[in-house]
Order: structure tokens, then C-alpha cells, then sequence
């Protein structure tokens, strides 16, 4: 969905991560990430793995300084947030330029981690762990 903001082209990418989702969009700007209204490496505590992995669809098409990372972000910790990022931010850039998508698609940016949190089962004090087991 390409839009114009004061004639200015906004790329819009979806990401989620366990129970993080992500709304991103790229603006053409210096490079800066915004997470909720913060500067993101406060956001993210500044973790360098945290950030870069945000910037990382940017950086392998070389573009970390000609676009601006606008996200709001809700729901689970830091670690699926930041990989929420970077899955809206591929999605985006797929969205800027087809050409981008075989790039992505080869470093895996593209691919949407199904793993989340098992449910608790009844009888159980997590999703596997039982009580001890007592013979007498």
C-alpha cells in the first residue's frame, strides 16, 4: 500500500514474532528508527543485537541511511518485538521495490517464525512439566 505523506512516498510492512506485532513504516530519511515515539536503541535498552537485528533488511540492501523506521509496536518482550521489527521492515522494502524480495528471501528476513508459547495443560504446572511422581 503506497501512500503520500505531504508528497512524500510511506511503505507499510506487517511483522509479528511469538505475541509482538509490529506496524512499520519506511519514510525516505537519514536512517533513524522510531519504536512507540522513542529513539529505538533506548527503546530496545540499547542491546546492539536487538538494533541491528531491526536495521538488518536495510542493511543487506544497503539502504540503512536513505529511509527512516517508523514503528509502533505492542505485545510480548524485546526479543519478539525486535523480530517483528525486522519482519516489517523486509515486508516494507518488499513493497518499495519487487527487486527487493529475492535478497531477503535468501537471508531469510522474509519468513515469519511460527514458533510461540505452548498453552498450559490441566493436571500439568506448565505446558509438560508435571507434578513429581511419588510411588509410596
Amino acid at each position: 500500500m503506497q501512500a503520500t505523506d505531504t508528497d512524500r512516498a510511506v511503505y507499510w510492512g506487517t511483522g509479528r514474532r511469538k505475541s509482538s506485532i509490529a506496524r512499520v513504516r519506511l519514510v525516505p530519511g537519514t536512517g533513524q528508527l522510531l519504536i512507540n515515539g522513542r529513539d529505538g536503541e533506548s527503546y530496545l535498552q540499547f542491546n546492539a543485537s536487538y538494533v541491528s537485528s531491526a536495521k538488518a533488511p536495510l542493511e543487506t540492501l544497503g539502504l540503512e541511511n536513505d529511509y527512516d523506521i517508523l514503528v509502533n509496536v505492542q505485545g510480548g518482550g524485546l526479543t519478539g518485538q525486535a523480530e517483528s521489527i525486522r519482519l516489517g521492515v523486509a515486508r516494507a522494502l518488499c513493497e518499495l521495490s519487487p527487486d527487493n524480495r529475492q535478497p531477503l528471501k535468501i537471508e531469510g528476513y522474509l519468513t515469519r517464525d511460527p514458533r510461540a508459547k505452548e498453552r498450559k495443560k490441566y493436571g500439568l504446572r506448565k505446558a509438560r512439566k508435571a507434578p513429581q511422581y511419588s510411588k509410596r
